[in-house]
């Protein structure tokens, strides 16, 4: 047998009614997109059609954008959406073959809650459940849940590691053929198939067994985005897919041979991993056409929410006092995104920025990397990152919803096929089966080492 060529991962990172900060305000935009169910799934039925990995909602327990007053946060305009869950429950039977992506947060869920709802995804979709793994980042979101700030860094990382215990141990409460519906002996399961967890640790108390049969995938593939010392020890323990954020070919290949050789250092092999950094595409059948595409978004940008969204990037450090026509001045540390924090200061520094081009820089990818041109152009890039060791694939960031979908889908999709780089086919029903990742025997989670914290690991 022939050896089969790696080809790329992508995943729909789907943000109504686009990812560009002024998407809203499109002429073309479904502002309303967030909460209407028919908008999604023709987004999902785009997605699948374009042959996409995965269908990846984002999420954030509160409104996350920073606002001092009404008036302010009216002109944000995109904070409005359906809980992802429900919504993914619902999408599942509308698709047969792409992957279902949510974001729920360890910091404001409990481990049971968490492992029953994306067991029953796996169930609902027959295999194709996909949790993207937060701690949080805002003291928004914990204000929603009794608390006036949210916990510091690396006391979220703690608890994450021993949510991540227990909802793996729920996930394994029962052998995959534990369930014989055995009428004629009375036996609903053998009682050798079911295991009970009872786990008694620092954060969580969990008897457990689940109430839910072991998902078809084993596990549902596991998402993680944090890129900070801790992110990157979290991911390294247990992700199979990773979101990073990169704006050159160069850093993209520090961070995935970085992340690849922690892996390896718990014992996993690399290969299993799958490192898929944002990319925000602009694409016109000329480049002029693709320049016109943003110049148009860039036009829409409120200064305010311009400034807004840097403050946020920056972890909600007040800037409003600087100068817009100067340079960023060094800020404190926050226990926002520290690796986001420091990807905006790194490019600030390299670039030579004042603020205003700095947010002005921003309000595309948010510190991922924008390529606006061709489809050639995109593929180019695409190409490069993945040939040259930067990227497993991509989380494809549409500027604006459905148009940006559409033109990805339409015009880069045929382009990647073309150079052998993408599938024309799905290889499986499953999510695991499509990104080459094996399913987890039961138990599987549990034998390799526990995480205490970052390790220095050797180039």
């Amino acid at each position: 047998m022939g050896v089969t060529r790696r080809t790329l991962r992508l995943g729909a990172f789907l943000l109504t009614p686009g990812y560009h900060v002024a998407s809203w305000r499109h002429p073309t935009a479904r502002a309303d997109g967030g909460l209407d169910f028919a908008h999604y799934r023709e987004l999902l039925h785009t997605a699948e059609r374009g042959r996409f990995d995965m269908f990846f909602v984002a999420d954030g327990v509160g409104i996350r954008t920073p606002y001092r007053d009404a008036d302010e946060l009216s002109r944000w305009g995109r904070f409005l959406q359906f809980d992802p869950l429900t919504l993914l429950s619902a999408l599942a039977v509308h698709t047969t073959h792409i992957g279902l992506a949510a974001t729920a947060s360890t910091t404001y869920n409990e481990p049971f809650h968490i492992a029953r709802k994306f067991a029953s995804i796996d169930h609902l979709s027959a295999g194709r459940a996909a949790w993207n793994i937060v701690t949080s980042v805002t003291d928004a979101e914990a204000r929603n849940f009794n608390r006036d700030a949210q916990p510091d860094h690396a006391a979220r990382y703690h608890r994450a590691r021993e949510f991540m215990e227990v909802v793996t141990g729920l996930w394994d409460s029962w052998d995959d053929d534990a369930f014989g519906y055995d009428k004629e002996a009375g036996r609903y399961f053998e009682p050798g198939g079911m295991h009970v967890l009872d786990h008694k640790g620092e954060h969580f108390s969990v008897r457990g067994p689940l109430n839910v049969a072991r998902p078809p995938q084993g596990y549902p593939v596991l998402i993680q985005a944090g890129a900070s010392a801790d992110g990157q020890d979290f991911a390294a323990r247990w992700a199979e897919v990773v979101f990073t954020a990169a704006q050159t070919v160069d850093e993209a290949r520090t961070f995935y041979r970085g992340i690849k050789r922690q892996a390896a250092a718990y014992g996993r092999d690399p290969g299993r991993m799958k490192v898929m950094p944002g990319l925000f595409p602009v694409v016109g059948r000329t480049r002029a056409e693709a320049e016109d595409k943003y110049a148009v978004l860039q036009e829409l940008v409120d200064p305010v929410v311009g400034l807004g969204l840097l403050t946020q990037l920056l972890g909600d450090v007040d800037i409003s006092g600087c100068p817009l026509d100067g340079p960023l001045p060094e800020l404190p540390t926050t226990q926002g995104s520290t690796s986001r924090q420091q990807l905006v200061y790194d490019k600030a520094r390299r670039e030579g920025l004042t603020i205003k081009e700095l947010y002005r820089s921003l309000t595309g990818g948010r510190g991922h990397r924008i390529v606006i041109g061709t489809p050639e152009d995109v593929a180019d890039l695409m190409e490069e990152w993945f040939t040259g060791e930067a990227a497993d694939g991509f989380n494809v960031m549409p500027p604006v919803l459905p148009q940006g979908l559409d033109d990805f889908v339409d015009l880069v999709v045929p382009e990647l096929q073309r150079r052998g780089l993408f599938r024309t086919e799905y290889e499986s029903t499953t999510l695991r089966g499509n990104l080459g990742l094996e399913r987890p025997a039961r138990g599987a989670a549990a034998e390799l080492p526990l995480s205490t914290g970052p390790v220095q690991v050797q180039e």
